[in-house]
């Protein structure tokens, strides 16, 4: 997966994760995506203290997932994330799920984030910390 802005993530699918049939349920996806935000954050000081601090929140408005190939109990799997740029007032990742080991795709994702303020009111704009953080980032 390449993008301008990426990083990873290493899981490994634990019991509490999977159904009776020893398969990661669905909704457990959704944990290693923001597995990988969190970790995208710690790389490039995105981080959801720094939302915090610049009284701003970024729901997630949209997320989209494709199921690949089944993640069992106990397996390993890297999640890799990659910042997607847009002009507009959102934060847009794509994901994939992957072996370590081989490569082998086992789920591909994208998710966008909305601004809003401490209000819960909408943000037509990007805030200035965000802008501001893609200037550093080279990417505006």
């Amino acid at each position: 997966m390449k993008g301008m802005l990426s990083a990873e993530k290493e899981i490994e699918v634990r019991f509490s994760e999977v159904d009776m049939m020893g398969v990661v349920w669905h909704g457990a996806y959704a944990v290693y995506l923001e597995d990988a935000r969190e970790a995208f954050g710690a790389k490039y000081g995105l981080s959801y203290s720094r939302y915090i601090d610049e009284y701003v929140f970024a729901p997630i408005v949209d997320l989209q997932v494709q199921y690949k190939r089944p993640l069992r109990y106990g397996m390993k799997a890297l999640v890799r994330i990659a910042w997607r740029p847009s002009d507009a007032a959102k934060i847009v990742f794509d994901y994939e799920i992957v072996s370590p080991e081989d490569g082998t795709l086992f789920c591909k994702a994208t998710s966008v984030q909305v601004f809003m303020d401490r209000d819960y009111n909408l943000l037509w704009d990007s805030p200035a910390f965000y802008v501001a953080w893609k200037k550093q980032m080279g990417v505006l």
